[in-house]
């Protein structure tokens, strides 16, 4: 699926992913590629991209946000994002 995470500054991902895993205000979540569309809060805390079936990821610290997810592509806007290790 394509991924693009996005803050009012500037452009965070951008590219083909797995899957990511969020932080949703009632709990976190995880979508896959061909997930259903959907529209959900984000709360504080940690989003992972999945960047393949490898296990291959990058972490984010977030600080909330939404997530729109439509025709197998995901976009997150989020007020900001730190990369973690």
């Amino acid at each position: 699926m394509q991924l693009e995470i996005l803050t009012p500054e500037h452009k965070v991902y951008s590219g083909k992913v797995h899957g990511i895993q969020l932080p949703g205000v009632e709990g976190s979540f995880e979508i896959l590629e061909n997930h259903a569309p959907m529209i959900a809060a984000l709360g504080k805390g940690k989003m992972k991209v999945l960047k393949d079936k490898n296990n291959n990821t990058e972490t984010y610290e977030i600080s909330g946000g939404f997530i729109e997810m439509l025709n197998n592509k995901a976009s997150v806007l989020i007020e900001d994002a730190t990369a973690m290790d």
